[in-house]
C-alpha cells in the first residue's frame, strides 16, 4: 500500500528517486503515466494490468471514452528502479506535469502520484479549503 508525501528532487537527467518504503513494492518494474490535475501516476505492473483491462474494455465508439484511454495508454512507460532507488521520467511526461527540481511523491493506495512542488501545493491548498464540501459529497458513496 502506497501511502504519505515525500519531498525528492528531480534531477537534471529527470531521475527521481522513489521513497525508500516504497522501493521493494517496485522492485519489478513499474509504469508511469499522465495523470489528472497535471500530475504523473505511477502503478506497479501488476496494478497496471488491471488498469489497461479496464480501459482497453471500455466502448470505442464513445468519443470520451477512447480520449481518456488514449490519455492514460499512449503516453505510458516501463520504468525500473536503478541501483540507487530512482526512476528516469521521460521529457514528454516531465513537460505534461511541469516537473522541474523540487517534486512531490504522494502515495495513494494502488499507485503514487508525482507533482511539482509548487503545483502540488497549491492544489493541497485548494483542497484543504473545499475538504468539508468534498466530505458531503462523498457522503453517499459510505465514506
Amino acid at each position: 500500500m502506497f501511502i504519505g508525501e515525500y519531498q525528492h528532487n528531480l534531477d537534471e537527467k529527470g531521475r527521481l528517486a522513489v521513497p525508500a518504503k516504497f522501493r521493494a513494492t517496485l522492485a519489478k518494474g513499474a509504469v508511469v503515466t499522465r495523470g489528472l490535475d497535471n500530475c504523473l501516476f505511477v502503478y506497479t505492473a501488476s496494478e497496471w494490468e488491471k488498469l489497461a483491462v479496464k480501459l482497453a474494455a471500455l466502448p470505442i465508439n464513445k468519443a470520451n471514452t477512447r480520449a481518456f484511454a488514449r490519455f492514460m495508454l499512449a503516453s505510458a512507460m516501463d520504468v525500473q528502479l536503478d541501483k540507487q532507488g530512482r526512476i528516469i521520467l521521460p521529457e514528454y511526461l516531465r513537460q505534461y506535469a511541469y516537473l522541474r527540481k523540487k517534486s512531490i511523491v504522494a502515495g495513494l493506495y494502488n499507485h503514487l502520484e508525482i507533482w511539482d512542488e509548487d503545483t502540488w501545493n497549491k492544489y493541497k491548498k485548494g483542497t484543504e479549503k473545499q475538504s468539508g464540501k468534498i466530505a458531503e459529497a462523498l457522503d453517499g458513496l459510505g465514506v
